[in-house]
């Protein structure tokens, strides 16, 4: 999933990119209130990573324009300003989660878990479809109890990004824009071949191909 980080400390961006990097996510990030606002429209970022302390425009003013713009972007505020008063203007503002700083990366990665789950999925815990099941944590999709797939970190964030997204057609250019950054030097062919290793390990069955539009996930028909 590709995430948009709004802070203006550069090595904390440099930081909290190469952790949410290392787990699987893609990340765009700029310094600047009305630049990140302006990116945040686009609608195929998972969630945003917003400071509230940012030149230009404040991150409040950033989530408040996209609230009254009709989008729905889940949200989680950074701030150093950790008061119960700021805690509320964030909340009210249409924020969907809140951390103080100074703060464990770890625990901004848990949250983000968190909030992807409940925003995408309406579910706690483990991302399930079906009976299919990817353990987030040891980056394994679980078929059966008894048969545990481990999976590469490409194939890991697909299925992600197909799970999360699992009543939409994701075209490859979408797929990619999950999976890599903005400076991967790569074909969209590439989409088609980490599609095909995917299937070989949970099964052709659980990826549907729409021709002329690309994958989606499907739960498969029970044999009878």
């Amino acid at each position: 999933m590709r995430i948009l980080l709004i802070e203006d400390n550069p090595q904390l961006c440099v930081t909290i990119s190469e952790y949410l990097a290392a787990e699987g996510f893609a990340i765009d990030f700029v310094h600047e209130g009305p630049v990140g606002e302006e990116m945040g429209l686009d609608p195929h970022y998972a969630a945003a990573i917003l400071d509230l302390g940012l030149p230009g425009c404040s991150g409040l003013q950033v989530l408040i324009n996209w609230r009254r713009a009709g989008i729905s972007l889940p949200v989680i505020i950074l701030t150093a300003r950790n008061s119960w008063r700021e805690r509320i203007e964030g909340i009210e503002a249409g924020a969907d989660d809140y951390l103080g700083k100074p703060f464990h990366v770890q625990e901004l990665v848990s949250r983000l878990r968190a909030l992807l789950r409940r925003s995408y999925t309406k579910t706690q815990g483990k991302l399930k479809v079906g009976t299919l099941t990817l353990d987030e944590s040891l980056r394994q999709a679980i078929i059966a109890p008894d048969h545990v797939i481990s999976l590469t970190a490409t194939e890991f964030k697909l299925l992600r990004c197909l799970m999360l997204n699992r009543n939409q057609v994701l075209s490859k250019e979408t797929i990619f824009f999950h999976l890599y950054t903005v400076d991967a030097d790569l074909d969209l062919d590439v989409i088609e071949t980490h599609v095909m290793r995917l299937r070989k390990k949970i099964g052709e069955e659980w990826v549907r191909t729409v021709r002329g539009h690309g994958y989606q996930l499907q739960i498969p028909e029970q044999k009878r």
